[in-house]
């Protein structure tokens, strides 16, 4: 079973969308996924909700820090904003493949209620491609 930490900056949305996703996608289980932050806000409830939408829960996930992970042998290390990519602390992975992606953070999004779930699908869809081809690529 191969270890997979996704880690963005707070670990409320994109990385825990990423988990959902990486761990759905999974035909039969052959990675256990791991989402953190570099700080914690808590689990987004817009991110919950437009999992929800795509028939994948997420709603009992938890906000974690990467410190608390320590110990964990990793086979990917899968960034998904920028700023975790650059203030991560160290994380002592040898062997570990280092994967970045900079998703737009839909929770920074202002405007309508509308407006908000629009950016919050668009994430949510961009994350689902990159899972879907991650999983294709690297866990099959």
């Amino acid at each position: 079973m191969k270890n997979v930490l996704v880690l963005c900056t707070g670990n409320s949305c994109r990385s825990q969308m990423a988990h959902g996703y990486l761990e759905a996608l999974q035909p039969a289980p052959v990675a256990k996924i791991y989402s953190a932050g570099i700080e914690t806000h808590g689990l987004n409830p817009g991110a919950v909700q437009i999992m929800a939408e795509d028939g994948i829960d997420i709603s009992g996930h938890t906000s974690n820090h990467v410190d608390e992970y320590s110990g964990i042998s990793w086979d990917y290390i899968i960034t998904v904003c920028d700023h975790a990519r650059e203030h991560c602390p160290y994380i002592p992975a040898p062997g570990a493949i280092r994967l970045h992606h900079n998703f737009q953070d839909p929770s920074k999004v202002s405007g309508s209620e509308e407006e908000k779930r629009r950016a919050f699908r668009e994430t949510r869809d961009e994350i689902k491609a990159y899972c879907r081809d991650f999983v294709r690529r690297e866990l099959l």
